[in-house]
């Protein structure tokens, strides 16, 4: 599982024109872009979850858990992407949509689970995401 976890001030996810998910200008949160591999299991979205909800990259060296801050998870298989052999990136190591979109839910559950305030994109679908990132802090993980 490869998240991508940008501490911003405010975001937002659009489907179809409307919006569907938002973190709000007077809160710093999380936006988590989010890709889930062949290998991975609610386990490994649980132990993620968790390490997010308690990285100390917020303001003062606070972590989401120490405030509450709100958190926007956004699938996106493409950060399995590799295009070290050519232009066009490959996706075989991001996992199928059966396997993904149950992990992706396990992973937002597991947030919740842990008392964070989570909205999320839509699974498969064109979203256009907007963020304002506060720093800039950007955190690449994977487990």
């Amino acid at each position: 599982m490869r998240a991508v976890v940008q501490r911003v001030t405010e975001a937002t996810v659009e489907v179809d024109g409307e919006i569907v998910a938002r973190i709000s200008p007077e809160s710093q949160g999380l936006l988590i872009l989010l890709g889930v591999g062949h290998e991975d299991d609610a386990t490994v979205a649980a132990t993620l979850a968790g390490k997010i909800w308690r990285m100390r990259i917020l303001d003062d060296e606070r972590s989401a858990c120490d405030i509450g801050a709100p958190i926007l998870v956004v699938s996106q298989f493409t950060l399995l992407g590799d295009a070290r052999k050519s232009r066009r990136p490959s996706w075989s190591a991001a996992a199928p949509r059966p396997v993904a979109e149950p992990l992706v839910d396990a992973f937002a559950d597991a947030l919740r689970d842990l008392g964070a305030d989570v909205a999320t994109g839509h699974f498969g679908a064109h979203m256009r995401v907007a963020s304002v990132n506060d720093g800039p802090v950007t955190v690449l993980m994977e487990l």
